[in-house]
């Protein structure tokens, strides 16, 4: 089995978004969240994790990108109760038992993103009101080689321009 897991590549989700997620939560889009906005709502680093932000599930922070993982039994069905205590805690469903059927769907949707990629791969959300309501899409994160750190000086030369 895989899932999402929350990447930190410097500390810039500290600064963009409200909370941002530690790095190696278990993750899922999270997009419930912004359910009730418009786009008078979405300002500031709010605006922030609605268009760019996954849902790390150890403190519900927000991280611009994840990364495939593999996960077992047991760590998928503490992702799905902390999910569901989630629900319960911040969104007042009413018990646990009711809470986790949608907590299920939530993590399902995640790791079925998740399973049409290698173990691995990073990937980035981008989100959009539009008038048909929220458009949402996936990107690979692509990098020069596997496993590859980026650095600014591969992408902007000494000079300062592009590489």
């Amino acid at each position: 089995m895989k899932l999402l897991r929350t990447i930190r590549f410097d500390d810039s989700d500290t600064r963009v978004f409200e909370t941002g997620a530690e790095d190696g939560e278990w993750a899922v889009p999270g997009g419930f969240e912004f359910a009730d906005d418009t786009a008078e709502t979405l300002t500031g680093k709010r605006r922030q994790a609605f268009a760019n932000g996954f849902l790390g599930l150890g403190g519900f922070g927000r991280a611009t990108f994840v990364v495939v993982a593999s996960i077992d039994t047991n760590q998928r069905d503490a992702a799905v109760k902390a999910l569901a205590a989630h629900f319960v805690e911040r969104y007042g469903a009413p018990t646990m038992e009711l809470a986790r059927p949608a907590a299920e769907t939530e993590v399902g949707f995640a790791a079925e993103l998740a399973g049409d990629f290698e173990v691995g791969t990073v990937l980035a959300i981008s989100r959009e009101l539009t008038d048909g309501g929220v458009k949402e899409s996936y990107r690979r994160v692509a990098s020069e080689e596997p496993g590859a750190a980026q650095s600014l000086w591969s992408m902007f030369g000494e000079d300062g321009k592009p590489a």
